[in-house]
């Protein structure tokens, strides 16, 4: 099977916005390889830490913004 790896990236990013606090912070219950594929890609801090949460980069903030809308925003919806 092939796997999508740049559609699941996507996936989390937009699912780290959704549990975005402290401006920047989003908790990092998801697959590792994507964390560190978008560690990689500079959305993300190295999420390799004891921390619960990942720190998302300005770069990130936008994307993950822009792929939750896209992805899970139905038209007429409101979000902050």
């Amino acid at each position: 099977m092939n796997i999508n790896t740049a559609a699941i990236d996507d996936a989390v990013l937009a699912l780290l916005y959704l549990t975005l606090h402290d401006h920047s912070r989003a908790w990092k219950s998801f697959d590792w390889d994507a964390l560190n594929r978008l560690h990689e890609r500079g959305l993300i801090a190295d999420p390799v830490n004891k921390e619960k949460s990942v720190v998302l980069t300005e770069d990130g903030l936008r994307e993950s913004e822009r792929l939750f809308k896209q992805h899970f925003v139905t038209a007429g919806s409101k979000t902050n």
